[in-house]
């Protein structure tokens, strides 16, 4: 996904983080890597009505698969852009899946299967 790209399709946004990309979520305590992106919401209406009302997310910007992690455990979530930040911690992220999308750790983020590593 290039970042420089004009996006002529209405309302749809380029995305502004890259999968293999680190982030840590704006207000709840994880972080993860992207595997992932959908350009708008992409989930179902069930999970979109459980965020409360004060919270909850436009639908019309990228949401982002990551393998997430806190202090207690590890899992996958479905984050909007709007609630996510670069990582600032450093190092990978412990997900065991990340073996499973991702041929590597490099200068902060993670290799994506093909991508040439210099």
């Amino acid at each position: 996904m290039n970042h420089n790209d004009k996006n002529s399709g209405k309302g749809v946004r380029t995305a502004k983080f890259d999968i293999g990309d680190i982030v840590r979520h704006r207000v709840y305590p994880f972080r993860g890597v992207i595997f992932d992106v959908d350009p708008e919401f992409d989930n179902s209406e069930e999970w979109w009505q459980s965020i409360p009302e004060e919270v909850r997310p436009s639908k019309d910007q990228p949401f982002y698969h990551l393998l997430a992690e806190n202090e207690q455990t590890t899992y996958e979530a479905y984050v909007s852009e709007q609630n996510l930040l670069p990582d600032d911690e450093g190092g990978p992220v412990s997900h065991p899946d990340t073996l499973e999308w991702f041929d590597g750790y490099r200068d902060g983020r993670y290799i994506t299967p093909g991508e040439h590593i210099n």
